[in-house]
């Protein structure tokens, strides 16, 4: 093991070009979490390139020359021989002994229970990142990250390859039950579902358990593929089901369904600006810390606004809401309301404005 730790101690970290995400890195140990192509790989090795060659020692535990055992015995006394200052363990596991270093980082798709490490969750690219990829900004963009959604690798891969290649990174990443899991929620994207419904669609094509099912389902939850929204003030309701990038509605469905895929583009964003929200019947979302409704309308007018105002009413007038935003593609407008302020904004100002 000694040899492949100078092997890797030698090799010469290499990044393409890096774009800036509104994660930064600096001298602190750092536990980084998030689903596979969120780009911890590449924040961790930009890091690391601003550092001295000889300081730092860069693992992927997912190597299959490494021996676990082997591992543990030879880590630590080669960190200390070669006064390694900071160490990355990149898909690590519990199973590895983590040695005394100034600086440590792992990178894991699951959170492990290390409370000296600083947690960051890194999602893939909202929307004010994926424009760092694009050539430029013009009325084009908002369709391109519709197509490509916030996986970084998605601008290398050809067209025709894309739904393949997001298919084939998934089934690496997750088991078998765990994957079909996350294809029925793809089918499902921004609807109630509940993983008793799962357990009952799942059953009818393949043999599982529902205790299996169960502990997969929360997996998935934990690891963040998809995400859940409960229901205002009815904790115990069924939760809307929202996945962790919208490339994976066309990847691992036939639906078409635009307007459920622009609501969980815009949940996303809410998620990845750490706002806390709920659903309620005739609302995509309520934050209650603004008093605030957000509505999904991609094709909305001013019209159908108003006739949803009306719908709403009880529902304003009882949390008392001071403001509703209608997100849509490319329509702006504004209603005038007794209680609160109606407006309506293009997907693109929303998202990339004060949120």
């Amino acid at each position: 093991m000694d040899i492949l730790l100078q092997e890797l101690y030698k090799i010469d970290i290499s990044s393409d070009k890096f774009h800036s995400r509104k994660v930064h890195l600096d001298n602190k140990s750092y536990q980084i979490n998030g689903i596979t192509q969120s780009g911890k790989t590449k924040l961790v090795k930009n890091f690391l390139l601003s550092l001295k060659k000889t300081s730092y020692l860069y693992i992927d535990c997912s190597d299959i020359r490494i021996v676990i055992d082997e591992l543990n015995n030879s880590l630590a006394k080669f960190c200390n021989l070669n006064k390694i200052n900071t160490l990355v363990l990149d898909n690590y596991t519990s199973a590895i002994k983590i040695p005394n270093v100034p600086q440590l980082i792992i990178c894991s798709q699951v959170h492990h229970d290390i409370t000296y490490l600083e947690s960051v969750w890194l999602y893939p690219l909202d929307y004010e990142e994926f424009l760092a990829f694009e050539y430029k900004y013009d009325s084009t963009a908002l369709n391109h990250f519709i197509q490509l959604g916030g996986f970084a690798s998605m601008h290398k891969i050809l067209s025709d390859e894309r739904n393949i290649y997001i298919q084939k990174t998934l089934q690496y990443a997750l088991d078998n039950v765990e994957f079909d899991i996350l294809v029925l929620c793809a089918k499902m994207m921004a609807q109630k579902l509940s993983p008793f419904s799962i357990y009952e669609r799942l059953k009818q094509s393949r043999k599982i358990s529902k205790d299996k099912l169960y502990i997969s389902f929360d997996s998935l939850v934990e690891k963040r593929y998809i995400h859940l929204l409960a229901k205002n003030e009815h904790p115990k309701a069924t939760k809307k089901i929202y996945l962790c990038d919208i490339s994976l509605k066309s990847a691992l469905s036939l639906d078409k369904n635009f307007s459920r895929l622009f609501e969980n583009m815009v949940y996303l964003e809410l998620l990845k600006s750490g706002i806390t929200c709920f659903y309620d019947d005739g609302v995509d979302f309520y934050i209650p810390s603004r008093d605030e409704i957000i509505l999904c309308k991609p094709f909305g007018d001013e019209r159908s606004l108003f006739k949803k105002m009306q719908l709403l009413e009880s529902f304003i007038f009882s949390y008392k809401i001071k403001k509703v935003t209608t997100i849509t593609m490319n329509t702006e407008g504004s209603l005038s309301h007794p209680l609160s302020k109606v407006e309506m904004l293009p997907f693109d100002i929303w998202a990339l404005g004060d949120l």
